[in-house]
């Protein structure tokens, strides 16, 4: 198995084979049984994988195809990354209207699993901003599918995980920026009471914002964390943030998890306390500030051999009051957590897809090293708590939602299934649907 065929958390790995995808205007290739579009890999679970069965590797569809300087419509080919994009646009004063946490992804992903940033709360989710896509059946049918056209086939690409048939390329609106820097104000708070009205504060002045909790607090600890909070900055070029240039490189996968419980109690305390004042004000590159991780080349392979489970969920607003405590008392008495624990509030922007995950409320979202039984035990009582509360997880970080929780969350998954390409399958399909 090639190491492009598993997912960015290392877990599950199944015996899959890779079909390459290079030409936009061409028929899919052949392949036997079920396929599964795969871009670069950096979902955490499997709904990018297709165990026993083809992904199609789409990597080599990078083109750019058209780019307005003056409107910021960007066409370009499924296959390119974010990351790709932002080298081009950025220099002529345009950026990505939302992204997630890494910029090493395809925006075929970005569609498939209509991802979210820390600006969900103004300009909601990365399908809101795709003006057109062609999609590619494998009877070799293609549509081109835009918002608003009323057949389904729009909102059930977005955010339906690949499902549908293989996105060849796309149109984006971008958005313009005054340059490459941002002004970020980190705040230290000590509740979640504190979080909750720092999201609020922040909700008109910020465009984006986000809070780093350390999980592993209890008592009157329990939820005290970093809020971060940004907008684009106008200044002089002479003056902007240098963009870093050194990239650190996780050189080989150690024989056991480096995140465990030795090393995330005093590393969540250091942290915790990481800036001598309450409250620091500063200017910073947008790209560290979107993609920290992006600077550790590898960084999947702290957890060892066994790889990790992120477990990312939203509860309601009604709910998240008494339901992010409870998450948080669970994981703090289990001892099992994690270096990076999220902590947003989403918008009210109702997401464009009929399985996409971003929806009102809070969403919490942790890394665990996979150590077996032991972890399955923690997930299943989070999962209690999500499901009571009326709340969702995150396919495209799952590896292991029940088919009642996720068939609970996405009421309109049996509409969603008249659209799948009849040749096209996942891992995580068949895992919740059967």
């Amino acid at each position: 198995m090639r190491a492009g065929a598993y997912s960015w958390g290392r877990y599950p790995r199944a015996p899959q084979s890779l079909v390459r995808v290079h030409d936009r205007l061409a028929a899919l290739p052949a392949f036997e049984g079920t396929a599964l579009p795969h871009g670069n890999g950096r979902s955490y679970g499997d709904s990018c994988q297709n165990p026993g069965a083809t992904l199609l590797d789409c990597r080599g569809l990078d083109r750019f195809i058209a780019f307005d300087p003056a409107s910021g419509r960007l066409h370009c080919e499924a296959g390119v990354t974010l990351g790709e994009i932002i080298a081009q646009v950025l220099p002529q004063g345009w950026f990505l209207p939302v992204t997630p946490g890494t910029r090493h992804i395809t925006v075929g992903g970005a569609i498939g699993n209509d991802v979210h940033g820390k600006n969900h709360h103004l300009a909601g989710s990365f399908g809101h901003h795709v003006l057109s896509f062609e999609l590619l059946r494998s009877n070799g049918e293609r549509r081109v599918c835009r918002p608003g056209d009323g057949d389904g086939w729009f909102e059930a690409t977005v955010g339906g995980l690949g499902l549908t048939g293989l996105v060849t390329h796309a149109e984006l609106q971008l958005r313009r920026v005054p340059g490459s820097s941002l002004e970020v104000e980190n705040i230290r708070f000590s509740s979640l009471a504190d979080f909750f009205a720092l999201s609020q504060d922040s909700s008109e002045s910020h465009e984006y914002s986000v809070a780093w909790i350390d999980c592993l607090a209890r008592g009157r600890g329990l939820g005290r964390g970093h809020f971060t909070r940004a907008n684009h900055a106008m200044q002089p070029a002479d003056e902007r943030p240098a963009m870093p240039r050194r990239q650190w490189k996780m050189p080989l996968t150690p024989p056991i998890s480096l995140v465990n419980r030795l090393t995330l109690r005093p590393f969540n305390t250091l942290y915790y306390w990481r800036q001598p004042t309450q409250r620091r004000r500063h200017a910073s590159h947008l790209l560290p500030f979107f993609y920290p991780l992006d600077g550790i080349s590898g960084w999947n392979r702290m957890y060892g051999p066994a790889g990790f489970v992120q477990y990312q969920c939203v509860l309601p607003p009604h709910a998240a009051a008494d339901g992010v405590p409870a998450l948080l008392q669970e994981i703090a008495r289990s001892g099992q957590g994690s270096f990076l624990a999220v902590l947003k509030q989403f918008g009210t922007r109702p997401s464009p897809g009929m399985l996409s995950f971003p929806r009102p409320g809070t969403t919490l979202a942790l890394d665990f090293p996979n150590t077996g039984e032991t972890l399955w035990a923690l997930l299943r009582r989070l999962d209690r708590i999500v499901d009571a509360a009326g709340g969702a997880q995150y396919p495209a970080k799952d590896a292991r939602m029940t088919a009642a929780s996720f068939q609970q969350a996405y009421p309109r998954w049996q509409d969603f299934s008249r659209f799948i390409d009849p040749r096209f399958s996942s891992g995580f399909w068949r895992r919740v649907t059967e």
